[in-house]
């Protein structure tokens, strides 16, 4: 599976690119840029500054996935090679989710500027978060990826009970945002996904500082 996804993945990278030389000719002179809290147009830009966005997200998205799929190789951790494959589907699963991305900008400008919806983009960020909590489990301690915390990277134990909090946390936050931001009015679906965030992020932080106290607080045997 995993050399079917690496041939895939840049492939998959350049559709952006390759949509937007399709529909060059019909995107106008002045595009949309940047978009409100309701997903209404506020800048608006040159089609060659459209251009230059893709590249330059193109780019940091090929580099963002060559960094996740070889920090295996100088991370000093024992696990490190074990974490290999895992962190090959996180970065391909980023590497979809920046392409649809550059894919909904570009469909934007070719079709008149039209207005984003933000509940939907929101929705697809929690199918993001969702997709990495049921990798997070499996992460085995790291110096790159996950909640890397200094208690957490020195307890094996610790580890691997923050990361199974989280991984669940993170897969059931990431559904229910991908639910009922769909739904929401713009202005509470950004209120409610960034206070979905901070709980997910919030407790297993707690959680793994706790089980660093209690068991700090264990007698020596």
């Amino acid at each position: 599976m995993n050399k079917i996804i690496k041939l895939l993945v840049w492939p998959v990278m350049i559709i952006p690119a390759v949509y937007l030389a399709i529909t060059w000719n019909k995107i106008p002179e002045k595009v949309a840029m940047h978009f409100d809290l309701k997903g209404n147009v506020d800048r608006f830009g040159s089609k060659n500054e459209l251009l230059t966005t893709v590249i330059v997200l193109t780019i940091t998205n090929a580099v963002i996935y060559l960094i996740l799929t070889n920090i295996y190789r100088i991370d000093p951790k024992k696990y490190a090679a074990e974490n290999k494959d895992r962190l090959q589907r996180l970065a391909s699963g980023l590497v979809l989710f920046l392409c649809a991305l550059l894919c909904m900008i570009i469909y934007s400008s070719a079709n008149g500027n039209i207005s984003f919806n933000i509940g939907f983009v929101l929705a697809a960020m929690g199918l993001l978060f969702a997709f990495i909590g049921n990798y997070m489990h499996n992460i085995r301690p790291n110096y790159f990826a996950g909640f890397r915390l200094p208690w957490a990277l020195e307890n094996e134990e610790n580890w691997k009970k923050t990361h199974s909090l989280a991984g669940k946390l993170w897969f059931a936050g990431g559904l229910l945002l991908a639910v009922t931001c769909l739904f929401l009015p713009p202005e509470a679906a950004y209120i409610f996904f960034f206070a979905v965030m901070i709980i997910i992020t919030a407790i297993p932080i707690i959680f793994s500082f706790r089980y660093y106290l209690k068991q700090k607080k264990k007698p020596l045997q």
